[in-house]
């Protein structure tokens, strides 16, 4: 990809460069690299207050994704301002949410019925969710297969399982589910041979991009914080593995999320 293209970075939490002072220049170094446009993460009461003020900001670059993520099961967040915040211009999706094991077991019921919420919110918005799943697939998908069931939006727009992590089998279950599947940089890494491996199978139509900024910094940036600038590397990896040419990847991950996630207001 010698020229920049158009590409869409469909998962990046902008918390870090704005603590840091350096967003600007971080949304300049997207630009160049052909990053034309940002889905901004939520999932925090802090993290969908920035979204939304990047998204009301710079329209036509960013759009936001508001909700509770799996942290909160245990506390107290503020729903009926959330749902507020859902209605807002430049909210194209609710997110991030879902379940982890991974960390915090003891509180998987509690995770349960924080993400039931948020699929309640994204049925009542007609907003497509993003989803986070880890060590905790099978509850994972029958919730979505719930969700999907009361689900009366364009079934192409029921949501994303970002930053896909798993093989071939949770790949095909989340397909059958009805939802989009989006890869990051974990596609470079060395040990990856079963993602690389899902990524195969995925639907050139249910594909999407992400960096998951600022974690999970592609090859050649190991080591480094990640941004939305290096979903390049993301792209590049995709079209090895399918063995396809970049621009085909490129404009097919920008066509599936512009449908997904909706064109800039």
């Amino acid at each position: 990809m010698d020229s920049p293209m158009s590409l869409v970075d469909t998962h990046v939490h902008f918390d870090d460069f704005q603590k840091t002072g350096d967003l600007t220049a971080v949304l300049d170094r997207a630009a160049a690299a052909g990053v034309g446009r940002m889905i901004a993460i939520g999932g925090t009461e802090a993290g969908n207050d920035l979204a939304l003020e990047l998204a009301a900001a710079q329209p036509e670059r960013i759009r936001a994704a508001v909700g509770f993520d799996r942290y909160l099961a245990d506390q107290a967040p503020d729903f009926d301002r959330l749902a507020l915040q859902a209605t807002r211009p430049g909210v194209a999706a609710i997110g991030e949410c879902g379940l982890d094991y991974h960390y915090s077991p003891e509180t998987a019921a509690a995770q349960r019925a924080l993400f039931a919420r948020m699929l309640a919110l994204a049925r009542d918005r007609r907003l497509p969710v993003v989803v986070h799943s880890r060590e905790a697939e099978d509850d994972t998908l029958a919730m979505l297969q719930e969700h999907a069931a009361a689900w009366a939006g364009d079934p192409a727009r029921l949501g994303v399982l970002h930053c896909f992590t798993g093989g071939e089998a949770f790949a095909r279950r989340v397909l059958a589910g009805g939802l989009l599947v989006s890869f990051s940089g974990i596609l470079t890494f060395r040990n990856a041979d079963s993602n690389r491996a899902a990524a195969r199978l995925v639907p050139a139509d249910r594909l999407l991009v992400e960096t998951d900024a600022p974690y999970l910094a592609p090859v050649p940036h190991r080591g480094r914080r990640n941004e939305p600038a290096f979903v390049v590397e993301v792209v590049r990896a995709l079209a090895a593995v399918r063995g396809e040419p970049v621009e085909r990847i490129a404009a097919q991950t920008t066509r599936n999320a512009e449908h997904l996630f909706g064109h800039p207001t």
